[in-house]
């Protein structure tokens, strides 16, 4: 019999984690691609795959600061498992519309929004039982082959999904989620929660948030930065879903180019998370921001336009970047805030990285009109410079520095942090 070794730190709730994200990546990355192509098959145009892609982002974003709130009061495993739950039932009841031929725009939006809701709650419940699953010097590698894992899901899910979607439709590909839905739940239903502290009797829903607002606005690593995003995920998913597809189509021969390109990503954040499994930069945080600066190079690409060979690379690079960020945000993350604060901390990042998401696509193609697809672009690829330049004027994105004992009370800043450890610990990931 052949036995597969794990990592002493990879216990069950990391394993159980991670096998639960890699199946719901398979089955969402398909059905994003699916809902298009299912609005596309009742007889929708361009505006109408829009609007359904809104009618998810929306309450993503409206109900992303209670759903943090909520999983620092409630178990965090039960609001996942409900949240799978009700991404189950709507995704399995749009299946069941696509494939008997009877779906509508408004019932499309509806479950999409339900879809949203359910992400809302998940995510920064996901997040922080994730962050209070690993501890020490190896949280770094168990966040970046959690990322791999996941990105890799992402690649396979949606090329998997395109295929299936060509040979038997999107009602099947979005039952296929459902089912996924249903498996991660029943996997994060055995979740070990007992080393997790009970939660102290709060104020209510209100108080625990202006606790949360407390913890964001008094630590200026974090609020910078999550400030910068917001500007940042606004541009590239303006440049991704907008300018993308139609230099594509005008310039690089259709969609199989862009294709091609966002598959080079995707390669991209499967290398950056191999990379971070064995790099701990000691200053986390700065590294982190210094891979800002190349997520412009796809907008400068795009704004030229590189053959497919450049945009790929471009998109490679930026994949890479992309992922060391995002394994030193986390680490740094676990490493700052008070467990029983982290979801709903996680739950501000989210918001703020989001909320001018919708907005950003749908000023695209005005912006395109009154300046020129190029020059939104090139302003795309300075503006993202720029912000990521003014954040590292902030002291503690610059100082913050890895240790291996997590902070226990709140309010302490990345600077103060810095310098309880700065003599005790070297290197950082």
């Amino acid at each position: 019999m052949i036995r597969l070794r794990t990592p002493g730190w990879a216990g069950r709730n990391y394993l159980l984690l991670t096998a639960a994200a890699i199946v719901t990546n398979l089955g969402t990355h398909g059905a994003l691609i699916a809902a298009a192509f299912a609005v596309i098959q009742s007889g929708g145009d361009g505006g109408d795959v829009g609007l359904v892609a809104m009618a998810r982002t929306l309450p993503l974003v409206l109900f992303l600061l209670i759903g943090g709130a909520v999983a620092d009061r409630v178990p965090r495993h039960r609001v996942m498992v409900a949240a799978n739950v009700l991404n189950c039932v709507s995704q399995a009841v749009f299946a069941a519309l696509v494939l008997t031929g009877e779906a509508r725009l408004w019932q499309m939006m509806l479950l999409t929004a339900l879809c949203g809701t359910g992400q809302a709650f998940f995510s920064p419940a996901a997040e922080g039982m994730l962050l209070s699953t690993v501890s020490g010097e190896q949280a770094g590698r168990a966040f970046a082959l959690f990322r791999m894992a996941m990105n890799g899901a992402a690649i396979g899910g949606a090329a998997l999904g395109g295929a299936l979607i060509a040979a038997f439709g999107p009602g099947w590909v979005l039952a296929i989620d459902a089912a996924a839905f249903a498996v991660a739940g029943a996997l994060r239903a055995f979740l070990d929660v007992r080393h997790v502290p009970e939660r102290a009797p709060g104020g209510g829903l209100l108080a625990d948030l202006r606790e949360g607002w407390d913890e964001f606005v008094g630590r200026p690593w974090l609020w910078s930065i999550v400030a910068q995003f917001a500007i940042v995920v606004a541009l590239v998913g303006a440049a991704e879903s907008v300018y993308g597809p139609l230099v594509a189509r005008d310039e690089l021969g259709g969609a199989r180019p862009w294709g091609l390109a966002l598959a080079a990503f995707g390669v991209g954040t499967v290398c950056g998370a191999v990379l971070m499994a064995r790099w701990k930069p000691r200053r986390m945080l700065l590294v982190g921001t210094l891979c800002v600066f190349p997520i412009a190079l796809p907008s400068a690409a795009l704004a030229v336009p590189l053959d497919v060979v450049g945009l790929s690379a471009a998109m490679f690079v930026s994949g890479v970047a992309i992922e060391v960020f995002g394994v030193s945000w986390m680490t740094t993350l676990h490493q700052e805030i008070p467990e029983e604060k982290l979801s709903r901390v996680s739950a501000y990042d989210w918001f703020g990285s989001t909320a001018m998401l919708p907005l950003s696509t749908a000023l695209a193609g005005p912006a395109e009109t009154a300046f020129g697809r190029s020059n939104a672009l090139w302003g795309s690829a300075t503006l993202i410079v720029l912000v990521t330049a003014l954040v590292l004027l902030v002291p503690d994105v610059r100082n913050l520095t890895r240790r291996t004992k997590p902070v226990t009370g709140a309010g302490t800043t990345g600077a103060g942090a810095s310098a309880d450890a700065e003599g005790s610990v070297r290197g950082h990931g």
